[in-house]
């Protein structure tokens, strides 16, 4: 099995940015009232932690803020209507978990929509206001009913973005470039005028055209003397799907892919730095994924985990927040799934059962705990070292396609005299691999209680521990990585401090 030799030292220092608990995604708001969405968000936010949450449809039908009462039929007008019982729900529910909400305003409500084009299961209207002055109103409203619920200086911190994906025809009718500079002018000045401190941006594109969306952008920006608080854009990692039934199978990228990898996401900093009134705005990449649908049996994998940690260890070199497109698997896109596995977005689905991608945030999350600084980082392994000097890494096996490599990452550090435990957490196709036990049993779209408690049991990562003593100043240890692996570490010193009489050698028969 091939080897790679790496020495570690504490004076080393390497640049990682970690913003992996900066923003998660969701799907439409509206499924923030079922149980199942609640009880996988908490699972998130138990072993991870997010600051913010992202998504589509605040202003949806389902949320029910925009209401018209027609009276004409009696010799009256039509009134407007605000309602906000659901959306105050909604947003009770976030921050009692330490959520805060980032705010997409989208989609048009279908009494103020100019048109009737429709994307997803749930049929969010993706076409202009028909009256821009309304479309104002309800911004502004909306917003103003949020501070006097939650307070100014809490409502200011949530982040606004100006409507998703306006570069593709099914989320903004005919791609209208024009019309969407429109759109976000009049939300950038209605949010403005409301509190002038809210962090408003745009224009949430995703690849293929984004390099022409955020220059024309950026120059409609300059000509009408706007100036975004935070350039935003999306960001997706395969190749387009193959259809068969209910799924897509979808291709990995190169990660150095020119147009669609980090050589193509650091074109966006380029771009605002060639502006001078804009260089050195903060990007936000507001959905980020290996597969942009659904029903991607890839999200389900071991696969997915080890590649996502490889993006981790680098989408803060340009980027102030990243959010995984998403928590969990209650989610409608493309219709209620039809199993427990279906290739869903999310780090958890149902049943609570964490996905082996989940535990990639987790241990990214572990290594900004008591950060204090990167002493290396590669394509296979980030190490960094907190403030007790222990040391804390994830390495990872990342494949674009099968390719039966394994290997060792065999580390070296100095370091003082004395016992040192070696902690691993390890998710690989064998100890962590949810998705192979489902499968073992049949794929059964119907799963009997305890059948769910066994897949769940298979969820999470296998612990183990081993104390080293360091040889002449150095400590020496191997972790294995079969392909498609990813392992959390941790090397700190350790000192036993028995109980009077207490002898573990003993009660374990050791000599």
């Amino acid at each position: 099995m091939k080897k790679n030799d790496i020495k570690l030292s504490f004076d080393n220092s390497c640049s990682f940015n970690n913003y992996v608990d900066s923003c998660i995604g969701t799907g439409r708001m509206g499924l923030a009232l079922f149980k199942e969405y609640q009880d996988q968000l908490k699972l998130c936010q138990k072993e991870i932690g997010f600051k913010y949450i992202r998504g589509h449809g605040l202003f949806c039908d389902d949320m029910a803020i925009y209401q018209e009462r027609d009276m004409t039929r009696f010799g009256g007008e039509v009134t407007i209507d605000y309602n906000f019982t659901y959306l105050d729900l909604v947003f009770d529910f976030y921050l009692s978990i330490n959520l805060k909400p980032y705010l997409e305003l989208g989609f048009m409500p279908y009494k103020m929509a100019s048109g009737e084009q429709t994307i997803f299961y749930w049929k969010g209207n993706t076409t202009p206001p028909k009256d821009y002055d309304a479309w104002k109103k309800l911004i502004q409203v909306t917003l103003r009913h949020l501070i006097d619920r939650y307070g100014r200086d809490e409502v200011i911190t949530w982040p606004v973005e100006v409507w998703n994906e306006p570069n593709l025809p099914g989320f903004w009718e005919n791609a209208d470039m024009e019309e969407y500079f429109k759109l976000f002018e009049v939300s950038f000045n209605a949010v403005k005028e409301v509190d002038k401190d809210f962090k408003v941006g745009g224009p949430a594109v995703c690849g293929g055209s984004d390099r022409k969306w955020i220059k024309a952008f950026l120059e409609f920006c300059k000509g009408k003397n706007l100036e975004p608080d935070v350039i935003t854009r999306h960001h997706y990692a395969t190749e387009l799907p193959e259809y068969t039934g209910h799924y897509g199978y979808a291709k990995l990228m190169d990660p150095m892919n020119e147009e669609d990898g980090f050589p193509g996401l650091h074109s966006t900093r380029e771009i605002i730095d060639s502006f001078p009134e804009f260089k050195g705005k903060d990007i936000h990449i507001t959905e980020f994924n290996t597969s942009y649908i659904p029903i991607c049996p890839l999200h389900d994998t071991n696969q997915n985990a080890a590649y996502i940690a490889n993006q981790l260890s680098k989408l803060g070199d340009d980027n102030k927040l990243y959010s995984y497109w998403t928590f969990g698997d209650c989610f409608e896109e493309m219709g209620v799934p039809y199993s427990l596995f279906h290739g869903g977005f999310g780090l958890v689905t149902y049943g609570n059962i964490p996905k082996p991608t989940f535990w990639t945030f987790a241990f990214f999350k572990y290594l900004k705990d008591n950060y204090k600084t990167c002493i290396q980082k590669d394509d296979t392994s980030i190490v960094v070292i907190d403030n007790e000097n222990t040391v804390k890494g994830v390495c990872y096996n990342v494949t674009l396609e099968r390719s039966g490599n394994d290997f060792i990452n065999s580390y070296e550090i100095n370091v003082k005299d004395g016992n040192y435990v070696l902690l691993t957490k390890r998710v690989d196709e064998e100890v962590c691999n949810p998705l192979k036990v489902w499968h073992d049993l049949g794929e059964n779209r119907i799963l009997k209680k305890e059948d769910i408690e066994l897949i769940k049991s298979a969820s999470y990562p296998q612990v183990s521990t081993k104390v080293i003593s360091a040889v002449d100043g150095k400590v020496s240890f191997d972790i294995e990585l079969k392909e498609n692996a990813m392992v959390y570490f941790e090397l700190r010193k350790v000192s036993v401090i028995s109980d009077t009489g207490y002898d573990y050698n003993r009660v374990m028969q050791y000599k």
